[in-house]
């Protein structure tokens, strides 16, 4: 039976996530930016790339601001990290009360929210590791996968969210999106910040495809020093990461990880390009201020994050010009 789902953030991931959701049947409603939904409502949705190619009509698209017919029985949270807030804040009283609130973003923080909000046991989370673009409104472009979406429960062991992150996962996979359930949520989520603030903010600054910072050994030596403070906070935090140390961890991201997304240009770049925010202060700066918190010197990763800070406010000035 078909599940009513809304997507609070149909930019590129929301969109793929949404559209092959609504593409197995369930009832699907994209929430998002005007002229990609209205593209979307006139000539349906278009997912290109790595996962094939599908025009998909069977789904709602409404604008920020406008009316949601709710209750659903998930609520996709794909907003930057900094919208967040106000987007639990408008969704959540929309939520099913069997329902769940599925945070699938970037940075750290977010899942914790969703558990403030609606409660640890229908508060999920999920890493992702796809890359996707919307290269015009109305269609987006799957441009990398490293691996499957890893779905689990905000709050580890939290019984009713454990079951609800299993029947979603399965819910995703079954819609052609690759899904796995994990139990340990946590060390995904911090393991991909580790690939995330060693790569995103370094490639926006520099303008360089992540291939090419691996490819220098200046470049090398930065994220090396990134990776290094990252794990240090995480252990610090009682965190276990998905690989037991920093170098067995340098030996999956430059064997496997920077090799699959060697084309992939940074999000923060792109955003850098539009003139908006980046998620800066939810990756490298989230590191930072919990290695303040926890007496661990984060040198480089407070450096990127005082650097991006920079780009933003010169983005932010061009793009209001």
């Amino acid at each position: 039976m078909g599940r009513r789902v809304l997507v609070a953030g149909a930019g590129a991931v929301g969109s793929v996530v949404g559209g092959f959701l609504a593409g197995a049947g369930h009832e699907v409603t994209l929430l998002g930016r005007r002229p990609h939904l209205e593209a979307i409502a006139a000539r349906g949705l278009v997912i290109t790339g790595l996962w094939g190619e599908h025009r998909i009509t069977r789904l709602a698209a409404v604008a920020v601001g406008e009316e949601l017919a709710g209750p659903y029985d998930a609520i996709l949270l794909t907003v930057k990290s900094y919208d967040t807030a106000p987007m639990l804040a408008a969704v959540a009283p929309l939520l099913a009360a069997d329902g769940c609130v599925i945070a699938l973003q970037n940075g750290l923080g977010n899942v914790e929210q969703v558990a403030a909000a609606v409660g640890a046991g229908r508060a999920l989370g999920g890493r992702v590791i796809f890359g996707a673009v919307v290269p015009e409104p109305g269609v987006v472009r799957v441009t990398v996968c490293a691996d499957p979406i890893a779905l689990g429960a905000a709050v580890a062991g939290v019984a009713r969210a454990e079951e609800l992150a299993r029947a979603w996962a399965a819910l995703f996979a079954t819609a052609d999106v690759p899904t796995e359930y994990t139990a340990a949520l946590q060390s995904h989520l911090w393991t991909k910040v580790f690939y995330n603030a060693a790569l995103n903010p370094l490639g926006a600054l520099l303008e360089r495809p992540y291939g090419a910072l691996a490819a220098d050994e200046d470049g090398r030596a930065v994220m090396d020093a990134v990776i290094d403070e990252c794990f240090a906070v995480a252990r610090a935090r009682g965190v276990e990461p998905l690989v037991p140390d920093a170098d067995a961890y340098r030996q999956l991201f430059y064997g496997r990880l920077v090799p699959a997304t060697a084309d992939h240009r940074s999000s923060m770049l792109q955003d850098l390009e539009r003139g908006r925010r980046t998620e800066i202060e939810a990756i490298n700066g989230c590191i930072w201020r919990y290695g303040r918190a926890a007496g661990i010197p984060t040198p480089v990763n407070a450096t990127m994050t005082r650097l991006m800070r920079f780009r933003e406010r010169r983005a932010e000035g061009r793009g209001r010009a």
